[in-house]
């Protein structure tokens, strides 16, 4: 019998990582969920807790002491790391004047150390499973609103880390990103915080594709990267916007 294939997915417990977790289970992955979120990580483990392809784990990606534990954890459970996807991030968006030095470094820490980490961590098992790391970027790596300094610059740092590591990691480990645009996962966020946005037909209007993104649209090129039947797919940003982003505006 073929062992199945395990999938790390930092901040897993809610928005595109949750989604994400519910795929690649239901494509019949071992899913390890690491997220330092207590209350989303405690809802999703009630709800999979009978499942032996689901497990969480309580884990600050900042914390190299935390990822060390989260990789013994996983493998002790699974026997083995195949896909890492790097989807924990927070932001601290304000005005450059009003931004602490203390919450720029937190949100590099997290956002881009954080993936640092947990490649590195992963490495030695995603390289004998010749596995594959998926990072999410962001389309503000290469374009800004206003006072996202901290968040901005950890993005454009994973889209550099990731055609770094894929030199490096190659031909072993296939590293790629992904640079979401507008994704909706407003409603899928612990019990807490989840209020559906109010979307106008101007929002969904402005994206060539004619709607805002939801978390399976990004979930669906997550599974597709992290196919080993894919193995010429390496280095690449993939940028999943509705087009925003090659769409001409005028004033």
């Amino acid at each position: 019998m073929e062992e199945k294939r395990t999938v790390v997915i930092t901040g897993g417990a809610q928005g595109i990582g949750r989604v994400t977790a519910e795929m690649m289970k239901a494509s019949g992955y071992q899913v390890a969920v690491w997220d330092a979120d207590e209350e989303a990580l405690s809802e999703e483990s009630e709800k999979w807790a009978s499942d032996p392809l689901w497990m969480a784990v309580a884990c600050d990606v900042s914390s190299e002491d935390d990822v060390q534990m989260a990789v013994d954890a996983t493998i002790a459970r699974f026997g083995r790391i195949d896909v890492l996807v790097n989807n924990a991030a927070i932001h601290a968006n304000k005005e450059l004047e009003e931004l602490e030095l203390s919450e720029w470094r937190r949100v590099i820490d997290v956002n881009l150390t954080g993936t640092f980490l947990c490649v590195r961590y992963c490495a030695a098992e995603l390289k004998r499973n010749r596995g594959s790391v998926i990072n999410l970027c962001s389309t503000r790596a290469f374009q800004s609103e206003a006072h996202t300094e901290a968040y901005s610059a950890s993005k454009g740092g994973i889209f550099a880390l990731t055609h770094a590591l894929a030199v490096s990691m190659g031909p072993a480990v296939r590293v790629n990103c992904i640079s979401p645009g507008w994704i909706d996962v407003s409603a899928v966020r612990k019990t807490s915080a989840s209020r559906q946005e109010f979307l106008r037909g101007e929002d969904h209007s402005q994206h060539p594709a004619g709607r805002v993104g939801k978390g399976e649209d990004i979930a669906r090129l997550i599974l597709f990267l992290a196919d080993p039947e894919n193995s010429f797919v390496t280095g690449q940003n993939f940028t999943v916007d509705g087009g925003m982003s090659v769409k001409m505006i005028y004033c």
